[in-house]
């Protein structure tokens, strides 16, 4: 289920914490290898995510301290939790299992954070237009995009564009110094040389003008219509309407999108709105582990 790229970060987080003489205080113990199960529980109320990866970060673990685990989920990874709710059981030689719970809660806290506040922001554009999609962006941490995008989906959310390899978005800094009546003709140029098979191609405005111009290329699938107002997507919509493209061109809009602003977004009809602060801004949800 996770790629590489993932399982060299579950790696990493193993070697972080034991480093090279493991847990020196674990080892301390009396009955250090007598059998526990540990329950994981929330201590928050949110939106539960990383129980999928919590098996192959006690396998990294169980690798290096030659040891083995069992692990059972109460709930899926989407699942809204409750404070005191008991997500799942951990079970294995007691040094063991305390060797390995920072790591498995500091994912599980990432992870849940991102889902949770993402379920909040489809919850809040949902009411004013539940066709709309609340996506993410490419501002992840380092090493965890993957990670950080299954969260958004575990939220209700969308993803877009894994990384610059996958789909062509045309922002404003590869426009620039293109005058807006040549903007039509450098994009058709431009687009024929897109190597095949993309994800979709974009292309970023900065105001109505550009957003005409756009709207006479082919092969165009989506317009990001970045920092607009309200007023200004409402009138972006009327324009893409008006030249029959609805359906044909989706509108997304992109820059400041908020807890606070993101409904009057979602109604002005836009079908996209894409939101860094996903990512960015989440807070890890509380979970705790207890023998």
């Amino acid at each position: 289920m996770w790629s590489a790229a993932t399982h060299q970060l579950l790696q990493l987080a193993c070697d972080e914490d034991l480093g090279p003489r493991g847990d020196i205080t674990s080892i301390l113990l009396p009955g250090g290898a007598a059998p526990v199960a540990a329950r994981v529980a929330a201590r928050q109320p949110g939106v539960v995510c990383g129980l999928a990866l919590a098996p192959s970060i006690l396998d990294v673990f169980a690798q290096r301290l030659s040891t083995a685990f069992s692990f059972a989920a109460t709930h899926k990874d989407g699942d809204a939790v409750q404070p005191g709710d008991c997500v799942a059981t951990v079970s294995g030689p007691r040094a063991h299992v305390l060797a390995a719970e920072c790591t498995l809660l500091n994912f599980l806290a990432r992870l849940s954070g991102i889902a949770t506040l993402t379920r909040r922001y489809v919850r809040a554009a949902h009411a004013a237009n539940p066709l709309v999609q609340v996506l993410d962006t490419r501002k992840t941490v380092p090493g965890w995009r993957e990670l950080d995008k299954y969260a958004v989906r575990c939220g209700g959310g969308h993803n877009h564009r894994h990384g610059l390899h996958d789909a062509v978005l045309i922002k404003d800094n590869h426009l620039a110094g293109i005058p807006v009546e040549h903007l039509a003709a450098t994009l058709t140029q431009w687009l024929a040389r897109v190597p095949r098979p993309v994800s979709f191609v974009e292309v970023e405005v900065d105001n109505l003008a550009q957003l005409a111009e756009v709207c006479r290329v082919p092969g165009v699938d989506m317009v990001l219509l970045d920092n607009f107002t309200p007023d200004q997507m409402r009138a972006a919509v009327a324009q893409r309407d008006a030249q029959g493209l609805r359906g044909k061109l989706a509108l997304e809009a992109s820059g400041g999108v908020s807890l606070d602003n993101i409904a009057a977004i979602a109604a002005t009809g836009v079908e996209r709105v894409s939101v860094g602060a996903l990512t960015q801004t989440a807070r890890g949800l509380d979970f705790a582990l207890d023998l």
